[in-house]
């Protein structure tokens, strides 16, 4: 249903909206899978549709969803190709972090430029290499910024990246907000992956890029009080789109395997006889998706909650909220590990062949998790439930 004139669009219009853009995705899906090309048509395809949009406020700009519909949307993507639903994701995560990490006034000055550029987000605010160098440039107006990062998300099709960068004096990190098309910023290809070959992901070199001042957000130190109370939701919107695009990736497989059995079955005289094992086989994944799926919706629930009043949010509410997301996330990752495995033997031999694609799933599963290991993740929810140790920051990588 197209909303009212001057009225938002609601979630079913935007769920609409991701399932017309996902069909078009699933039509060439493994044929794109295989080439690996940069997605530079796709993320077009997302502007076109609104999609980018979709987080910011109506006031500010934008769809005024929010993250229910987000989850929906990612998850409907990822089904299609797990590869846009995890670059969606992320893209819904970097550029809802101002809101939980600067503050309602630099947030909202960013969300009315990033939609009315319909820009794109890419980078990550994770430190997990040598992070670039900020240092004032001559006239003391404005920054330099200067390094090196190998793997950037996004890095060759983002409008923006979302960067973490410390101060040259003082050691402390900062959130940075570079355009990969200014001058001094060289985007390069990143190592050829098994899985998630659409990811854009390469190597940026800032060789003494100049910045403006409001192009620093903030701080972005646990340390001191420099961050507001509910910055600690950045982490759990990571775990939530984790969780959705791994939650996909098993829809779309479940889905495509049982049109492949589907079709093997039209072959036959009559049909195939319906073989008990293989129809307990689709049950038990069944269950495994639904069981998942309800965790994940418990958790998007709680995170709407935490996100509708950041100001009063207490630590003890913002870690349960991050607990749960990790708990979703981590047993989406449990049910999609055993779907994507596993519906490939229920669908038989013939599921094997190269020009249905099925293996992209699992490839693409496997290539996401990698970067997002269980152990640390699992470890934190223990200590919390033992000890009532509270998470600690983790930001999107």
């Amino acid at each position: 249903m197209e909303p009212a004139a001057g009225e938002p669009a609601g979630h079913d219009h935007w769920l609409q909206v991701a399932r017309e853009v996902a069909d078009d995705l699933a039509t060439d899906a493994a044929s794109r899978e295989r080439a690996g090309h940069d997605p530079s048509d796709e993320v077009a395809r997302f502007r076109e549709a609104g999609l980018l949009t979709l987080l910011i406020p109506s006031g500010h700009g934008g769809g005024g969803a929010g993250w229910p519909t987000a989850c929906a949307v990612v998850r409907e993507i990822a089904a299609a190709d797990g590869t846009l639903g995890l670059l969606l994701g992320r893209h819904y995560v970097l550029s809802w972090s101002p809101r939980s990490l600067t503050g309602p006034g630099p947030a909202a000055r960013i969300e009315r430029r990033s939609a009315a550029g319909q820009w794109f987000w890419g980078g990550g605010l994770g430190l997990r290499e040598t992070p670039p160098v900020l240092a004032p440039d001559a006239d003391g107006h404005g920054w330099l910024l200067e390094g090196r990062q190998d793997r950037v998300a996004g890095a060759r099709v983002a409008d923006r990246l979302a960067v973490a960068a410390v101060r040259h004096d003082t050691g402390e990190p900062l959130f940075v907000l570079v355009d990969p098309a200014g001058p001094g910023v060289v985007a390069g290809p990143g190592e050829e992956t098994f899985g998630l070959r659409q990811a854009a992901a390469g190597s940026v070199e800032f060789a003494a890029v100049p910045l403006a001042g409001d192009a620093v957000l903030g701080s972005l130190s646990a340390d001191g009080g420099a961050l507001p109370p509910c910055a600690g939701l950045t982490a759990a919107t990571g775990h939530l789109v984790s969780a959705q695009t791994c939650l996909g990736l098993a829809q779309g497989m479940l889905a495509e395997a049982r049109d492949h059995a589907r079709s093997t079955a039209a072959a036959w005289p009559g049909g195939a006889p319906a073989d008990p094992h293989t129809l307990a086989a689709y049950g038990e994944l069944s269950v495994s998706l639904r069981a998942a799926s309800a965790l994940a919706a418990e958790a998007v629930a709680g995170l709407t909650g935490a996100a509708d009043r950041p100001e009063d949010l207490t630590d003890d509410e913002c870690a349960e909220v991050t607990v749960v997301a990790a708990a979703a996330e981590s047993a989406a990752v449990r049910a999609a590990q055993e779907i994507t495995a596993r519906a490939l033997d229920v669908a038989g031999a013939g599921s094997a062949a190269a020009r249905h694609g099925l293996d992209r799933f699992w490839r693409d599963l496997r290539a996401h998790t990698l970067h997002q290991p269980a152990g640390p993740r699992l470890q934190a929810m223990g200590d919390h439930f033992l000890h009532g140790a509270y998470p600690p920051l983790t930001l999107p990588a």
